[in-house]
């Protein structure tokens, strides 16, 4: 099966160009910040310097492996999905469900080894960079110097290769299952991330304004809340369309498409709401910390820069990552649709009221998304903002947030409707039959 799945890649390596972006940029991210431990771990740097290094390394190599692995799955579910009918011809003519999982995941090693080894270079680059800002900032001396070394390349690497193996056996084995699978598990884990998020953001009112760790306990919270929202995504987006119908021929087809794929398009949602929840506490609270420290006239200290520079790099990650799953996930479930497509005109529609449609689509996956992740978000913005400042509400203004919500629609509307276009210069008979 192995040699099947590297003769599958040299048949067609287009199918895996989004599997392999991901491993690239999963690889680059994580090598760029444990080459921080490395450099690090170097004869004479001094304490505060190796702290700082070690800490930037330990924090966002962290969020940056559970973001690869997501981002992975990701793009191994989309092409899952894609080779639906090759699947179950494989298993007409023989294949047992083991060889084609074994089929299916030596191939998403292979690309994810591949894109792991490509990544080695910017990293590199990616990581000297990091070390002049940090040395800009004052947290690293300029004495140090950067060293790429065995912790880097072999965390890219085998966790590349681990998310990209353990994505590619879910997803495949979702795919071989002759009976739906009931959900039961992710509704348990969905109310239990919910759960612990409410504790989470509770406990905020147990630090005291000054407490160094004050920021922890909303921002985790908020992320786990956001969580939580994301694995209920079929039901909130159900919900929400039974209670907002829309006139007129193009909103009542994007009603009842949305309707009917609801479980397909919570894979848009999932980065959607994990976006703007991550990215709106984060800079929300931290412009909220810098505020409260320029009032009381006290320089910055190391420990601030480092959270500064930190929180500022985890949201340039998930901005990266979740523009990485919307793009996939959206191009995927509209390229499908060719045939759908193809016959609504032929019922009458035209290409017009058929973009109308997606566009209505895209606006309420939009606002579902930024919904729910604003909620997750102000669920632990606002008990921060009143612990650190005794004030309500952050005095930040709406600016941060429209800048969120401008990027989420943006990459929304933008990839469905460019692939949508795309689809409709296909004559419409040719995409009904070419797709049957």
């Amino acid at each position: 099966m192995f040699a099947l799945a590297l003769r599958s890649i040299r048949k067609r390596p287009g199918r895996f160009t989004a599997t392999l972006l991901s491993a690239f940029l999963g690889a680059a991210i994580i090598m760029t910040f444990n080459s921080m431990h490395d450099t690090a771990g170097q004869p004479g740097v001094d304490s505060v310097s190796a702290e700082s290094l070690s800490t930037a390394a330990s924090v966002v190599g962290g969020y940056g492996s559970l973001l690869v692995f997501f981002a992975v799955a990701s793009t191994l579910t989309v092409n899952v999905r894609q080779r639906g009918a090759e699947i179950e011809l494989l298993r007409c003519s023989g294949a047992t469900p083991a060889q084609i999982k074994r089929m299916v995941v030596g191939e998403s090693v292979a690309v994810a080894l591949v894109g792991a080894v490509l990544a080695i270079g910017p990293a590199m680059l990616g990581g000297q960079a990091l070390l002049h800002v940090f040395q800009d900032s004052g947290q690293v001396r300029r004495s140090v110097d950067y060293s790429f070394g065995p912790i880097a390349l072999l965390s890219g690497i085998d966790v590349t290769v681990l998310a990209a193996a353990g994505a590619a056996f879910l997803a495949v084995r979702r795919a071989t299952q002759r009976r739906q699978p009931r959900g039961g598990a992710r509704k348990f884990l969905a109310y239990a991330a919910l759960a612990v998020g409410v504790a989470a953001v509770c406990s905020t009112f147990a630090f005291s304004a000054r407490d160094a760790a004050l920021m922890a306990p909303p921002a985790y919270g908020a992320i786990l809340l956001s969580v939580g929202f994301a694995l209920l995504s079929p039901r909130l987006l159900k919900g929400l369309l039974d209670r907002l119908p829309l006139s007129g021929p193009s909103g009542y087809l994007a009603v009842r498409n949305m309707r009917r794929r609801a479980e397909e398009l919570s894979g848009v949602l999932m980065p959607l709401i994990l976006f703007t929840c991550m990215a709106t506490a984060t800079l929300y609270m931290q412009a909220v910390e810098n505020d409260a420290i320029d009032d009381s006239g006290v320089p910055k200290s190391v420990d601030a820069k480092n959270l500064e520079t930190l929180n500022l790099v985890v949201v340039g990650i998930i901005v990266v990552f979740s523009c990485i799953m919307l793009i996939n996930s959206l191009y995927a479930a509209t390229t499908y649709r060719s045939r759908e497509f193809g016959q609504q005109r032929l019922a009458g529609a035209t290409p017009g009221q058929v973009l109308s449609m997606v566009g209505a689509e895209g606006m309420l996956l939009t606002v579902t998304g930024v919904f729910f992740g604003t909620v997750a978000g102000l669920a632990g913005i606002l008990p921060f903002t009143l612990v650190r400042t005794d004030a309500t509400w952050p005095g930040q203004g709406l600016g941060i947030w429209l800048a969120i919500v401008a990027v989420a629609a943006a990459v929304t509307l933008g990839t469905s409707l460019f692939t949508a276009r795309r689809a409709l210069r296909t004559p419409a008979v040719a995409a009904v039959t070419i797709a049957a």
